[in-house]
């Protein structure tokens, strides 16, 4: 260790921790799926919202408390973990029970999301939005071969491209932010357990900062 070692490190800084910043896109983005195509008197609705909550707040706590607990730092981001976790199983039940496909993370629907990086929650609709077009494109196209060649009408408002609707576009899109943000906030895990088996927490920096002392 430094022999400069303050006895309360730099923390807090949690806004600039990638976990932190993609948990809280998700929290944004949930609020607002969930209003939309969650039934308001679903305990599910709630249940959403809150495990999102918890990944954000939990990370930004557990930051914070880094200054005198590493202990509670790894706890409270092992908390926001298991949060988001739960809202992963959510999206993935939203998705089974209506029989909407969950795409894989090599569908070109999802490869254009990765591409496109969406940071806020205008970005995300957009791209929604981005994608019911070109699936409405596709299907129009694919109506207007099958006309030419068999003379036949398209039926009067059948749905484009039903198995890729606003919700399920919406899903998917949360669950790749969620696979994002909960690999990164493994990592981070993996690293702050690391640090602690290394260097103890605020009880062994402490005694490190007054033996130095002492040794003056």
């Amino acid at each position: 260790m430094s022999a400069n070692e303050p006895l309360i490190p730099k923390h807090g800084g949690y806004r600039k921790l990638k976990g932190f910043q993609v948990a809280q896109l998700v929290y944004d983005v949930t609020v607002l799926f969930a209003e939309k195509y969650v039934d308001r008197f679903s305990r599910t609705r709630d249940q959403m919202v809150q495990a999102t909550r918890s990944g954000v707040q939990n990370i930004a706590e557990g930051s914070q408390a880094s200054a005198t607990s590493k202990k509670t730092e790894l706890k409270l981001t092992q908390v926001a973990r298991a949060s988001l976790e739960e809202l992963r199983l959510d999206y993935e039940d939203f998705l089974r029970q209506r029989n909407l496909p969950t795409l894989a993370p090599d569908d070109p629907v999802l490869l254009r999301f990765k591409a496109q990086k969406p940071g806020t929650l205008d970005a995300f609709r957009a791209w929604v939005a981005e994608e019911r077009k070109i699936c409405t494109d596709r299907q129009g196209q694919a109506r207007t071969d099958k006309d030419l060649a068999e003379n036949l009408s398209v039926p009067v408002g059948e749905s484009p491209c039903p198995s890729l609707s606003s919700a399920c576009l919406a899903a998917n899109g949360a669950l790749s932010l969620l696979n994002l943000a909960c690999w990164l906030l493994d990592r981070q895990v993996e690293q702050l357990a690391e640090e602690f088996e290394n260097n103890g927490g605020f009880s062994e920096r402490l005694c490190r900062v007054r033996s130095r002392r002492r040794s003056f």
